[in-house]
């Protein structure tokens, strides 16, 4: 039987943050700031004010969200728990393993979310149906 992920192993991590009269710079590095390879990187833009994104899970695929600028919140669910996280500062990141159905909610007006992908996208590796993910997380 696989190990079910949980929403307890969902991760906030604090990325690297170096201050500068010119402006503050937070590097990015693959198995030391996330704990994976990145192997895709991607944002998400000029969603309306308070709208949402996202709703699923994936079979495969590690994330890792970054408010890159604004805030919005990111409701998790493993099947059994749930949980939800603000992110609103650029130096503050989620990881999302695989296995757990996350949504972005509430972005405030020019927000941008900064995704960092284990994996180049894969259809394949998307569960869009809430139905389906039960189904995925209760199979042996």
């Amino acid at each position: 039987m696989k190990k079910k992920a949980s929403v307890y192993d969902c991760s906030i991590i604090k990325l690297p943050r170096i201050n500068n009269l010119a402006g503050n710079i937070t590097p990015v590095t693959n198995q030391e700031n996330v704990p994976f390879d990145v192997k895709r990187v991607f944002y998400i833009y000029d969603i309306p004010g308070g709208e949402d994104r996202g709703a699923h899970a994936h079979r495969e695929c590690h994330q890792f969200l970054v408010a890159a600028s604004g805030s919005f919140e990111i409701e998790m669910d493993d099947g059994i728990n749930k949980r939800t996280v603000t992110l609103n500062r650029p130096y503050y990141g989620l990881h999302i393993p695989p296995g757990i159905w996350a949504a972005e909610k509430g972005f405030s007006s020019g927000a941008i979310c900064l995704v960092l992908a284990s994996h180049k996208y894969d259809e394949n590796d998307y569960i869009r149906k809430y139905e389906e993910f039960n189904k995925f997380i209760y199979e042996e």
